[in-house]
């Protein structure tokens, strides 16, 4: 579904991607992990069309995608759910679920993607007219990836779904997210919870200064020494 090849990034001067490579299959739940400041979020927007590439190719179902536009790249099905959730604090739930369908293809589908983000969030339905500035964080959250799920995206990417969050709600957040994911949709999650990562991930994506330094299925990948070590700092 989407291949990311030879991908570099900057920041100013500052080279944030340095060659990154990794693929996405239909309907499988891909995590990028690794240290903090090291790419994860910047892969990310580079693919939502976000970010200063220089050198690299992106393509989501055959097609090339680099070089177009943030709204030209939601058009084709995909969506990112930014760190932080970044809601409209002065509009209210439902304005704020609205705003995802903002293109044509989704805004004809809106009532009917809004049932469906009701039915996997049911508490969003009793404050849907609650102003987002008044929410706690696990609510915000909740918004946040169904005003992505508003867009009729086929694939949705989530940065750092669960920061912040206690971990009971990280839990019921992480389970909502394989829900997501039994319904077809294609996920790429970055997310530091290795506990998280674990129960939720097909395959992972070991990031380190701007390149994958490690890459398999879940299984493998948790139990291979060098990202213990370089992931969770377990010495051999």
């Amino acid at each position: 579904m989407l291949e990311v090849n030879n991908l570099h990034v900057y920041y100013g001067q500052f080279e944030a991607l340095n060659g990154l490579s990794f693929k996405v299959k239909e309907n499988e739940i891909v995590v990028l992990a690794g240290p903090n400041g090291h790419g994860k979020s910047t892969a990310l927007s580079a693919i939502a069309g976000l970010a200063d590439i220089r050198k690299g190719e992106i393509k989501f179902q055959g097609q090339r995608i680099e070089k177009k536009s943030t709204v030209e790249i939601v058009k084709m099905g995909i969506t990112l759910v930014p760190e932080g959730a970044h809601l409209f604090p002065d509009m209210t739930v439902i304005e704020n679920l609205m705003m995802g369908a903002y293109n044509p293809s989704a805004w004809e589908k809106r009532y009917e993607n809004l049932q469906k983000v009701l039915d996997l969030y049911p508490n969003l339905k009793d404050i849907q007219n609650r102003l987002c500035g008044k929410l706690s964080g696990g609510e915000r959250q909740c918004v946040a990836v169904g005003r992505g799920l508003m867009s009729s995206a086929q694939l949705i990417m989530l940065d750092e779904p669960t920061l912040g969050l206690a971990p009971l709600l990280a839990q019921n957040l992480s389970k909502k997210i394989k829900e997501i994911k039994d319904s077809g949709m294609t996920i790429i999650l970055v997310e530091e919870n290795i506990n998280y990562v674990s129960e939720l991930a097909d395959r992972i994506y070991l990031i380190n200064k701007g390149k994958v330094m490690l890459e398999g299925e879940t299984s493998k990948v948790l139990q291979d020494s060098y990202f213990k070590e370089a992931y969770l700092g377990v010495k051999k």
